[in-house]
């Protein structure tokens, strides 16, 4: 059983018998007996394939993959479903540049906070605390 989860709720919950994902590694692919595991994703193509041999593809956000037992649960920021060759270029153009953006308000917060610090410090140099 694979579960797609969302911040908004449960995109998928289907039966699986094989699905292959990417971690930072490289794709990896799980089987019903395989061993419990828990991978990093990245922004990449989530494939899982149904027991009567029908395909689903997603492109799927930074996320983790935890399989235990029969189940695996992917909980990821962003998904959508769709054909293989159109959800790579979702993939490129929608969650990498996603990704960019993070960074530079990650990196403008960084700034910020640097720049409280030495306030801070200066404020209580001068007998203030």
């Amino acid at each position: 059983m694979l579960k797609l989860i969302l911040p908004s709720g449960v995109l998928l919950k289907q039966e699986a018998v094989k699905v292959v994902a990417e971690a930072q590694n490289g794709s990896f692919c799980l089987l019903p007996r395989h061993v419990d595991f828990v991978a990093a994703l990245v922004p990449g193509i989530l494939s899982l394939t149904a027991p009567n041999g029908e395909e689903s593809f997603f492109a799927v956000d930074e996320g983790i993959l935890v399989k235990r037992g029969p189940e695996v649960l992917v909980s990821t920021w962003n998904a959508v479903q769709g054909k293989l060759g159109e959800l790579r270029q979702a993939v490129r153009a929608q969650f990498r540049e996603l990704d960019e953006d993070e960074q530079k308000a990650r990196r403008a917060l960084d700034r910020l906070e640097a720049s409280l610090l030495r306030q801070i410090v200066e404020w209580e140099g001068r007998g203030h605390a």
